[in-house]
């Protein structure tokens, strides 16, 4: 399946959970924030949105510093 994130366009090749894909891409999710098909989610529903073809991500992170 095809899906877009953060404007790069990807090629999946599962159904895969939106919390099991930032797993597998090593993203810590306490630091991310997740827009999913236009909608900011809150972190509890990460588990429940399985990512389908077509859909569009858009992931942040938040960096400290001083």
């Amino acid at each position: 399946m095809r899906v877009t994130v953060n404007g790069e366009s990807l090629e999946l090749s599962e159904s895969t959970t939106l919390l099991d894909y930032l797993i597998r891409r090593n993203l810590n999710p306490a630091v991310l924030v997740v827009e999913y098909n236009g909608k900011i989610l809150h972190r509890d529903h990460w588990s429940q949105i399985q990512i389908g073809d077509g859909d569009t991500l858009e992931i942040l992170s938040f960096v400290g510093g001083g």
